[in-house]
């Protein structure tokens, strides 16, 4: 019986066999981890409804913007001013059009 080379044996691949384990650990989460390789068209896929959505997010906000502009205190637009009021008042009703007129040519008005 020769037990000496035996455990001689595993303590040199002891060293190997846990560097081997742990390269197997890190190129398995290389690959199927939750950023690995395999998960590649998910990410991608994912990048592009975050900017789409953030497209629609900006042009949402600079609409708003511009509707800010249109009721600033200094200079608002009477007509947008007028359609807000009348729309959030419950005045106009769902048919109804909201046609903004030139203030020079109204029927019956004198120009201002």
């Amino acid at each position: 019986m020769h037990p000496a080379p035996l455990v001689d044996l595993m303590k040199r691949a002891a060293l190997p066999a846990l560097c081997l384990l742990v390269m197997l650990y890190f190129g398995m989460h290389a690959l199927f981890g939750s950023s690995g390789i395999f998960a590649l068209d998910d990410i991608r896929r994912s990048k592009q409804q975050l900017s789409d959505e953030q497209a629609r997010l900006a042009a949402r906000r600079d609409m708003l913007g511009r509707k800010i502009g249109l009721l600033d205190p200094k200079g608002a637009d009477p007509d947008f001013a007028d359609e807000l009021v009348r729309r959030h008042l419950g005045v106009i009703r769902p048919d109804e059009v909201i046609v903004p007129l030139d203030r020079g040519h109204q029927p019956g008005g004198s120009a201002r």
